[in-house]
């Protein structure tokens, strides 16, 4: 039987992360797809709708908290699987930070897009 090998310290920070992020993805996205696939059908999904749900600072923080949440856990986990397969040394401090950039860069963007959809701005 093969041994069971994990990056993730088992009730570590990073574990315990990566569950409560699904948890919230669970439910944010449950809610998601509720309103804008069932209670709103794609075709009556418009830009002035966009704009007006996105002016709501409930709704507004609701999908950055979204944003914030669903890339850190994307790229927690591809980090860990990288780290599960065997990935050390330099090229994992490279992936790491390259990750990070990325995550970052992911963030600030989606932001941007963000405001853009509101009339806050």
């Amino acid at each position: 039987m093969a041994d069971y090998y994990s990056s993730f310290e088992p009730k570590g920070t990073r574990w315990l992360l990566q569950r409560i992020t699904a948890a919230f993805l669970v439910v944010v996205l449950a809610y998601h797809f509720l309103l804008l696939h069932f209670v709103n059908h794609a075709a009556e999904i418009t830009f002035a709708g966009t704009t007006a749900r996105m002016s709501q600072v409930g709704y507004f923080s609701t999908m950055v908290l979204f944003l914030v949440t669903a890339t850190f856990h994307g790229v927690n986990g591809v980090y860990n699987a990288l780290v599960n397969q065997g990935l050390e040394g330099t090229p994992k401090t490279a992936v790491k930070w390259l990750l990070v950039g990325a995550s970052v860069m992911l963030v600030v963007q989606g932001i941007r897009v963000s405001l853009a959809m509101t009339n806050l701005v």
